[in-house]
């Protein structure tokens, strides 16, 4: 006679069935694996260490035109062209170039203050223009580039892809995972067994953190081989860092699909949570930008948390204790959002 079959826990049958569900589906495969990288080697090769682009702006044509065009061509930062009044104002406009030469006897500068760009261009346009009408410096000074690991653009951009993808991935295949399970009915056979809630949601927890130490280990990798971002601090503590970055955003998922019941609504409630992070949190540029009156809230947010320690970890060395205040907040997120989704949840 055959031998039985072994027959595990519920909740590791449950977790082996996510996992082999996942694994099934190539889209979920390339938005976990494949996105982060190739996001990584976009952003990465276009700010890698090379000179800065020339900045574009431009002079309406008149008689002081092509004297200005000459002070502003010796300028190693910017590529100044003529145009005609209106022409130099629509392209100006259309942001093709940063700032606008016009006047006559007296140079007048048409930018947009808000735009960084602009408010350089402005500096440089001025400096080359006061110099060809004989400003001399009275005082030279030198450069020093800061090029050491931790400083570097790339350095501040990879843990904050590595938080985005870990919020993303969290929540996205937990929380399309359910409404579908749901649409499909699957959850209202589930009911018929004498499968526990809580099993069901563990499952889903815990075939997420086996694919988040795929995925964070392979994008942290290919950072360290392609563009020398290594780990500073304590390897332990980066894991742990990032499965509690994984858990809270996990719950977060759950919560949000804990009543959806299409995709449309889940879709909707995902970008409700998660646009404002993406803008907020630091992954692309430091939340240092915002007012201070903000700040709080914005430090409250579990991917500004999760940034932050991983950017403390990996680029300054950082111990546990030095990053206890993002723990904390990681911590209180996986909790409640587990905890309030638990109780929430419905399965049909």
């Amino acid at each position: 006679m055959p031998e039985p079959a072994k027959v595990h826990p519920p909740l590791i049958e449950l977790t082996i069935a996510r996992m082999k569900e996942f694994i099934r589906e190539p889209e979920a495969i390339f938005w976990v694996f494949a996105f982060p990288i190739l996001l990584t080697i976009a952003l990465g090769f276009a700010f890698r260490d090379k000179p800065p682009d020339r900045i574009p702006v431009g002079v309406v044509d008149g008689p002081a035109a092509k004297q200005r065009l000459a002070a502003l061509a010796k300028s190693p930062v910017l590529q100044p062209r003529i145009y005609k009044a209106d022409a130099g104002r629509e392209e100006l406009r259309r942001g093709k170039i940063s700032l606008l030469v016009e006047g006559d006897a007296t140079p007048v500068y048409r930018f947009d203050k808000t735009r960084p760009d602009s408010r350089t261009a402005r500096v440089e346009v001025d400096a080359a223009l006061q110099t060809a009408a004989g400003r001399r410096d009275v005082m030279k000074a030198r450069e020093s580039y800061v090029t050491e690991q931790g400083s570097r653009y790339i350095d501040f951009l990879v843990p904050g892809l590595l938080g985005m993808n870990l919020m993303g991935t969290g929540m996205w295949s937990i929380g399309f995972s359910v409404v579908n399970a749901r649409l499909k009915k699957l959850l209202k056979r589930l009911i018929a067994t004498p499968m526990r809630k809580s099993h069901y949601l563990l499952a889903q927890f815990l075939m997420r953190m086996v694919f988040l130490v795929l995925e964070a280990g392979i994008l942290v990798a290919f950072g360290w081989l392609v563009f020398d971002v290594a780990i500073r601090g304590s390897i332990p503590l980066f894991v742990f860092i990032c499965l509690l970055g994984g858990t809270a955003f996990a719950g977060l998922g759950l919560l949000v699909a804990s009543r959806a019941r299409t995709l449309e609504a889940v879709s909707g409630l995902m970008n409700f949570v998660m646009v404002p992070m993406w803008i907020c949190s630091g992954v692309f540029f430091s939340y240092e930008r915002f007012p201070d009156k903000v700040k709080p809230i914005i430090r409250a947010l579990p991917l500004t948390a999760l940034n932050d320690a991983l950017r403390g970890v990996m680029n300054d060395g950082f111990t546990a204790v030095q990053v206890a205040p993002q723990i904390l907040v990681l911590a209180a997120w996986a909790v409640i959002a587990y905890a309030v989704g638990l109780k929430i949840f419905r399965w049909q």
